[in-house]
């Protein structure tokens, strides 16, 4: 990745194809980290090249690997899952920095490379998507709330990541990003201004913003 802005909103360095090719052995092996491509079932000006199936396509379908790769989402898991995950749904944000390196953590980040597919809706349908998929809570849960919330699964399927235990952290002066996140339903809950970031979490009851986050 040489795009100098994506390098500077993503905090990251930039790497040789031997490094890059590497790192992408290394996702795939593993445990602790997800990442699914992001693939666009329109063009920038809005011709659609996906119409809606009755069928799931695999991966391999030509239908799917003839989209456009547009970026990918990513999530990061820092400990282990915790087997309660329907008992930690709704507990409060913990933002007592001695307790943080007991608890699991599962930290998302999404990434679009490409410009003229931006501010289009894929990154919140992609991060709904990934939260649904790692979580089992329907997609529709992960929204501001004071738009209101389904209520939560009684079992939940997919990885039974519970929402209290997801965060971003995301630059200080990427506002658009905040603001999606703030859409999913996450709050800021520590500024690092050693690294010039803010730390947002999902808050599971009670409105957005820095001022509802304690």
């Amino acid at each position: 990745m040489q795009n100098e802005e994506l390098q500077r909103l993503t905090a990251s360095e930039p790497l040789s194809i031997e490094e890059e090719y590497e790192m992408q052995q290394k996702w795939r092996r593993d445990e602790d980290k997800l990442t699914f491509i992001v693939l666009s079932r329109k063009t920038p000006s809005g011709e659609q090249l996906l119409p809606d199936v009755p069928s799931i396509l695999l991966p391999t379908d030509p239908v799917i690997t003839s989209l456009p790769m547009v970026g990918d989402v990513n999530m990061f898991l820092k400990g282990a899952i915790p087997t309660s995950g329907t008992q930690r749904a709704n507990a409060p944000v913990n933002t007592q920095e001695e307790d943080e390196d007991d608890e699991f953590e599962a930290e998302m980040e999404i990434m679009l490379a490409e410009p003229a597919y931006r501010r289009k809706g894929l990154s919140l349908e992609a991060l709904q998507l990934m939260l649904e998929y790692a979580t089992g809570y329907p997609s529709s849960y992960f929204r501001d709330a004071s738009q209101g919330r389904p209520p939560p699964p009684e079992q939940p399927k997919g990885l039974g990541i519970p929402p209290s235990s997801l965060l971003a952290r995301i630059s200080d002066t990427n506002a658009p990003s905040i603001r999606l996140f703030e859409m999913l339903g996450f709050c800021i809950t520590r500024r690092v201004e050693v690294f010039e970031e803010v730390e947002m979490r999902f808050k599971a009851s009670g409105l957005t913003g820095f001022a509802n986050c304690s």
